[in-house]
């Protein structure tokens, strides 16, 4: 499981090679300055429902990844992903386009 820390007090945990896929598109979009939203579902017994957040490129994030290889990368899911944000925001789905699940922590 990796995580994506996208404000000093928040990441969120996803798989790592969903994370890897999510990376590219992420770091793709920021890097041509634009500004869009993210939402997953929350993982089951950490609450139920969705998590949104504003991801622009004035805005610190980092990706961690805790396996020891780069996951292999599946060029129709990074297109199915990027074509999401282009549209309605980032919708985090696995490849099968079902919703993803991530975990979401908050330092206070």
């Amino acid at each position: 499981m990796g995580q994506l820390f996208y404000d000093s007090n928040s990441s969120v945990t996803f798989e790592d090679r969903l994370l890897a896929h999510l990376e590219v598109v992420i770091i793709s979009k920021l890097r041509r300055r634009e500004s869009f939203a993210m939402s997953w579902r929350e993982a089951d017994g950490d609450g139920e429902g969705s998590n949104t957040i504003w991801l622009d490129p004035s805005l610190p994030v980092r990706f961690r990844f805790n396996g020891s290889r780069a996951p292999k990368l599946d060029s129709a899911w990074v297109e199915r992903l990027a074509l999401s944000a282009s549209a309605n925001g980032l919708l985090v789905v696995d490849e099968d386009g079902a919703p993803a699940q991530g975990v979401t922590r908050e330092r206070r």
